[in-house]
């Protein structure tokens, strides 16, 4: 979802990417969190489940900025990131893991998407000179606060 809502705040001034620690082979998005940015206006052309691996290559992307958004990676060893961008980590709870009906999971998925929207509303509305490799990265993790 942060990939998507990036890219659709950010109006090409960003490029987001997302990626996992261990995505099962033939892994599709959650169709919930597909839903939830139809609903919300957002494009979600190209969005498909893959591993960080992919862009620790030396022909990938480069990274200004990488944030780890799961719960779950706030305890893992990150890959090495080349370029070494600024990093962050915003935690959120997973709203695939909301088990109590799909209407109580659809409530999560929207309730998610309005908090990283928050936040990537401020990044994405930062002067210039504030993107600068230690000024992003401390506001990358100031917002993690918010």
């Amino acid at each position: 979802m942060a990939e998507a809502l990036l890219n659709h705040l950010g109006k090409g001034r960003f490029k987001a990417f997302s990626a996992g620690s261990s995505p099962g082979d033939n892994q599709k998005p959650n169709p919930l969190a597909l839903e939830t940015l139809k609903k919300a206006g957002i494009s979600t052309e190209g969005i498909y489940s893959k591993s960080w691996d992919e862009f620790g290559r030396p022909d990938s992307p480069h990274m200004d900025l990488v944030i780890t958004v799961c719960d779950n990676a706030a305890g893992e060893v990150c890959p090495y990131w080349p370029g070494q961008p600024a990093t962050a980590h915003w935690g959120y709870a997973d709203p695939s893991e909301v088990h109590e009906g799909e209407g109580k999971q659809r409530e999560a998925f929207i309730h998610t998407l309005h908090q990283i929207g928050k936040r990537l509303e401020i990044l994405v509305n930062l002067p210039q000179e504030s993107l600068n490799k230690l000024a992003i990265e401390q506001t990358a993790r100031d917002l993690s606060k918010h």
